[in-house]
Protein backbone atom coordinates (compact mmCIF):
# COMPACT_ATOMS: atom_id res chain seq x y z
CA UNK A 1 0.00 0.00 0.00
CA UNK A 2 1.44 3.61 -0.75
CA UNK A 3 2.35 5.56 1.96
CA UNK A 4 3.87 8.96 1.94
CA UNK A 5 5.31 8.40 5.65
CA UNK A 6 8.73 7.68 6.23
CA UNK A 7 9.92 4.73 8.00
CA UNK A 8 10.68 5.42 12.15
CA UNK A 9 11.35 1.86 12.69
CA UNK A 10 13.10 -1.00 11.11
CA UNK A 11 14.17 -4.09 12.39
CA UNK A 12 13.31 -8.51 12.28
CA UNK A 13 10.42 -9.54 14.47
CA UNK A 14 11.31 -13.06 14.83
CA UNK A 15 10.29 -16.43 16.41
CA UNK A 16 6.60 -14.52 17.44
CA UNK A 17 4.25 -16.45 19.69
CA UNK A 18 1.06 -16.06 19.56
CA UNK A 19 -1.42 -17.53 22.31
CA UNK A 20 -5.09 -16.15 21.53
CA UNK A 21 -8.18 -16.10 24.27
CA UNK A 22 -11.77 -15.45 23.90
CA UNK A 23 -12.89 -12.33 25.74
CA UNK A 24 -15.72 -10.12 26.60
CA UNK A 25 -16.08 -7.38 24.02
CA UNK A 26 -17.19 -5.07 27.19
CA UNK A 27 -13.62 -5.39 28.69
CA UNK A 28 -11.77 -3.72 25.71
CA UNK A 29 -14.02 -0.83 25.16
CA UNK A 30 -11.69 1.47 27.28
CA UNK A 31 -9.00 0.87 25.24
CA UNK A 32 -10.84 0.96 21.59
CA UNK A 33 -9.89 3.63 19.92
CA UNK A 34 -12.33 6.51 18.32
CA UNK A 35 -12.87 5.64 14.81
CA UNK A 36 -12.27 2.01 15.49
CA UNK A 37 -14.26 -1.11 15.99
CA UNK A 38 -13.42 -4.23 16.78
CA UNK A 39 -12.36 -6.65 14.20
CA UNK A 40 -13.70 -10.02 15.17
CA UNK A 41 -12.70 -13.59 13.97
CA UNK A 42 -15.90 -15.64 13.48
CA UNK A 43 -18.17 -13.31 15.91
CA UNK A 44 -15.36 -13.65 18.56
CA UNK A 45 -13.39 -11.05 20.16
CA UNK A 46 -9.54 -12.34 20.69
CA UNK A 47 -6.70 -10.97 22.49
CA UNK A 48 -3.31 -12.46 22.32
CA UNK A 49 -0.61 -13.15 24.48
CA UNK A 50 2.60 -12.53 22.28
CA UNK A 51 6.42 -13.17 22.48
CA UNK A 52 9.02 -12.15 20.09
CA UNK A 53 12.30 -10.84 19.65
CA UNK A 54 13.60 -7.39 17.82
CA UNK A 55 17.26 -8.22 15.92
CA UNK A 56 19.29 -5.68 14.22
CA UNK A 57 16.69 -2.55 15.20
CA UNK A 58 17.43 0.90 13.79
CA UNK A 59 15.70 3.80 14.75
CA UNK A 60 15.47 6.31 11.92
CA UNK A 61 18.27 4.26 10.63
CA UNK A 62 20.32 4.39 13.38
CA UNK A 63 21.34 1.81 15.63
CA UNK A 64 21.83 2.33 19.46
CA UNK A 65 24.06 0.56 21.37
CA UNK A 66 22.79 -2.01 23.43
CA UNK A 67 19.41 -1.32 21.57
CA UNK A 68 19.56 -3.47 18.91
CA UNK A 69 18.46 -7.32 19.57
CA UNK A 70 15.97 -7.87 22.56
CA UNK A 71 12.68 -9.45 23.74
CA UNK A 72 9.25 -7.87 23.65
CA UNK A 73 5.64 -9.49 25.55
CA UNK A 74 3.02 -7.79 24.71
CA UNK A 75 -1.45 -7.84 25.14
CA UNK A 76 -2.94 -6.80 21.96
CA UNK A 77 -6.25 -6.81 20.00
CA UNK A 78 -7.74 -5.97 16.87
CA UNK A 79 -9.68 -3.31 15.54
CA UNK A 80 -10.47 -2.18 11.60
CA UNK A 81 -10.77 1.62 10.80
CA UNK A 82 -13.07 2.53 7.28
CA UNK A 83 -10.63 5.83 5.76
CA UNK A 84 -13.28 6.51 3.94
CA UNK A 85 -11.92 4.18 0.72
CA UNK A 86 -11.14 0.87 2.74
CA UNK A 87 -10.88 -1.25 6.32
CA UNK A 88 -7.53 -0.90 7.70
CA UNK A 89 -7.25 -3.92 9.79
CA UNK A 90 -5.26 -3.22 12.97
CA UNK A 91 -3.80 -4.00 16.54
CA UNK A 92 -4.31 -2.00 19.39
CA UNK A 93 -1.50 -2.70 22.63
CA UNK A 94 -3.33 -2.50 26.11
CA UNK A 95 0.58 -3.90 27.14
CA UNK A 96 4.04 -4.02 25.97
CA UNK A 97 7.36 -5.18 28.22
CA UNK A 98 10.53 -4.67 26.98
CA UNK A 99 13.82 -4.95 28.98
CA UNK A 100 14.89 -1.48 27.79
CA UNK A 101 13.56 1.80 29.37
CA UNK A 102 14.53 3.88 26.75
CA UNK A 103 12.27 2.30 24.35
CA UNK A 104 9.12 3.11 26.72
CA UNK A 105 10.38 6.58 26.56
CA UNK A 106 10.61 6.90 22.87
CA UNK A 107 7.60 4.74 22.13
CA UNK A 108 5.31 5.85 24.57
CA UNK A 109 5.86 9.68 24.07
CA UNK A 110 6.09 9.55 19.96
CA UNK A 111 3.38 6.64 19.80
CA UNK A 112 1.45 7.08 23.10
CA UNK A 113 2.07 3.17 23.20
CA UNK A 114 1.67 1.20 26.84
CA UNK A 115 5.30 0.35 27.01
CA UNK A 116 6.83 -0.51 30.45
CA UNK A 117 10.52 -2.58 30.98
CA UNK A 118 11.03 -5.28 33.18
CA UNK A 119 14.00 -7.83 33.19
CA UNK A 120 14.05 -9.81 30.35
CA UNK A 121 15.57 -13.42 29.19
CA UNK A 122 15.25 -16.01 26.28
CA UNK A 123 15.90 -19.60 25.49
CA UNK A 124 15.72 -21.75 22.47
CA UNK A 125 16.45 -25.23 21.89
CA UNK A 126 15.79 -28.35 20.38
CA UNK A 127 12.87 -30.68 21.90
CA UNK A 128 14.39 -34.32 20.43
CA UNK A 129 14.78 -33.82 16.19
CA UNK A 130 11.74 -32.61 15.19
CA UNK A 131 10.71 -30.27 17.39
CA UNK A 132 11.83 -26.15 18.98
CA UNK A 133 11.07 -24.82 22.51
CA UNK A 134 10.93 -20.99 22.34
CA UNK A 135 10.66 -19.41 25.89
CA UNK A 136 9.98 -15.56 27.05
CA UNK A 137 10.22 -14.49 30.12
CA UNK A 138 10.07 -11.14 32.77
CA UNK A 139 10.52 -10.81 36.25
CA UNK A 140 8.04 -8.89 37.76
CA UNK A 141 8.12 -8.35 41.53
CA UNK A 142 11.26 -11.04 41.63
CA UNK A 143 9.32 -13.40 40.36
CA UNK A 144 9.66 -14.66 36.49
CA UNK A 145 6.78 -14.72 34.42
CA UNK A 146 6.80 -16.56 31.26
CA UNK A 147 5.21 -17.47 27.46
CA UNK A 148 6.69 -20.33 25.83
CA UNK A 149 5.69 -22.77 22.93
CA UNK A 150 6.87 -25.77 21.80
CA UNK A 151 6.77 -26.00 17.59
CA UNK A 152 6.43 -28.26 14.99
CA UNK A 153 9.55 -28.27 13.10
CA UNK A 154 7.80 -27.59 9.78
CA UNK A 155 7.06 -24.04 8.11
CA UNK A 156 4.33 -23.71 6.13
CA UNK A 157 2.66 -20.66 4.27
CA UNK A 158 -0.11 -18.75 6.02
CA UNK A 159 -3.61 -19.69 3.95
CA UNK A 160 -5.92 -16.83 2.83
CA UNK A 161 -8.86 -16.74 5.14
CA UNK A 162 -7.28 -18.89 7.75
CA UNK A 163 -7.05 -18.29 11.93
CA UNK A 164 -3.13 -18.06 11.47
CA UNK A 165 -3.93 -15.09 8.60
CA UNK A 166 -6.39 -13.17 10.76
CA UNK A 167 -3.95 -12.87 13.89
CA UNK A 168 -0.72 -12.63 11.95
CA UNK A 169 -1.83 -9.83 9.19
CA UNK A 170 -3.24 -6.47 10.88
CA UNK A 171 -0.67 -3.71 9.43
CA UNK A 172 -1.82 -1.00 10.88
CA UNK A 173 -1.31 0.48 14.68
CA UNK A 174 -4.26 2.38 16.54
CA UNK A 175 -3.53 3.80 19.90
CA UNK A 176 -6.07 5.90 22.12
CA UNK A 177 -5.37 9.29 22.69
CA UNK A 178 -8.87 11.01 23.27
CA UNK A 179 -12.08 10.02 22.89
CA UNK A 180 -12.04 11.78 19.50
CA UNK A 181 -8.35 11.71 18.75
CA UNK A 182 -6.66 8.39 17.18
CA UNK A 183 -2.68 8.22 16.76
CA UNK A 184 -2.75 5.25 13.46
CA UNK A 185 0.92 4.07 12.22
CA UNK A 186 1.72 1.21 9.18
CA UNK A 187 3.33 -1.62 9.90
CA UNK A 188 5.13 -3.41 6.62
CA UNK A 189 6.05 -6.91 6.69
CA UNK A 190 6.04 -9.56 3.92
CA UNK A 191 3.27 -12.83 4.84
CA UNK A 192 4.89 -14.91 7.39
CA UNK A 193 5.49 -18.44 7.73
CA UNK A 194 3.84 -20.73 10.54
CA UNK A 195 4.23 -23.98 12.12
CA UNK A 196 2.38 -26.25 14.18
CA UNK A 197 2.26 -25.33 18.18
CA UNK A 198 2.05 -28.77 19.92
CA UNK A 199 2.62 -27.22 23.16
CA UNK A 200 2.44 -24.15 25.44
CA UNK A 201 3.30 -22.53 28.31
CA UNK A 202 2.10 -18.69 29.82
CA UNK A 203 2.09 -18.04 33.54
CA UNK A 204 2.09 -14.66 34.99
CA UNK A 205 0.30 -12.60 37.42
CA UNK A 206 -2.18 -11.02 34.79
CA UNK A 207 -3.68 -8.67 37.50
CA UNK A 208 -0.47 -7.25 37.96
CA UNK A 209 0.31 -6.61 34.58
CA UNK A 210 -2.93 -5.97 33.10
CA UNK A 211 -6.00 -5.68 35.43
CA UNK A 212 -8.09 -7.69 37.35
CA UNK A 213 -10.84 -7.89 34.07
CA UNK A 214 -8.37 -9.87 32.05
CA UNK A 215 -7.65 -12.69 34.83
CA UNK A 216 -11.15 -14.70 33.88
CA UNK A 217 -9.94 -14.92 30.38
CA UNK A 218 -6.21 -14.97 30.58
CA UNK A 219 -6.24 -17.62 33.34
CA UNK A 220 -7.69 -20.73 31.31
CA UNK A 221 -6.54 -21.92 28.12
CA UNK A 222 -6.42 -20.40 24.72
CA UNK A 223 -8.86 -20.37 22.16
CA UNK A 224 -5.60 -21.15 19.80
CA UNK A 225 -1.86 -21.20 20.01
CA UNK A 226 -0.11 -20.03 17.07
CA UNK A 227 3.96 -19.36 15.96
CA UNK A 228 5.73 -18.07 13.17
CA UNK A 229 9.07 -17.68 11.74
CA UNK A 230 8.75 -13.66 11.25
CA UNK A 231 10.94 -11.21 8.87
CA UNK A 232 12.34 -7.79 8.18
CA UNK A 233 9.68 -4.87 9.41
CA UNK A 234 9.46 -1.54 8.91
CA UNK A 235 7.32 1.05 11.36
CA UNK A 236 5.78 4.32 9.43
CA UNK A 237 5.91 7.78 11.33
CA UNK A 238 2.19 7.69 12.71
CA UNK A 239 -0.52 10.37 12.03
CA UNK A 240 -3.70 11.51 13.92
CA UNK A 241 -7.24 10.74 12.96
CA UNK A 242 -9.62 13.48 14.68
CA UNK A 243 -13.26 11.97 14.75
CA UNK A 244 -15.82 14.49 14.45
CA UNK A 245 -18.08 14.77 17.82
Amino acid sequence: MATSKSRFLTAQWKNLIMLNYEVQPEILRPYLPAGTELDLWEGKALVSMVGFMFQDTKVLGIKWPFHVNFEEVNLRFYVRHFDGKEWKRGAVFVSEIVPKPIITVIANTLYKEHYSWYPMRHSTFKDGPNHTQFLYEWKVKGKWNKIGATVRNSLVKIEPGSPEEFIFEHYWGYNRLTDYKTMQYQVEHISWHVAEVTDYVFEADVEELYGKEFVPYLSGKPYSAFWANGSDIGVRIGDKLVVEK
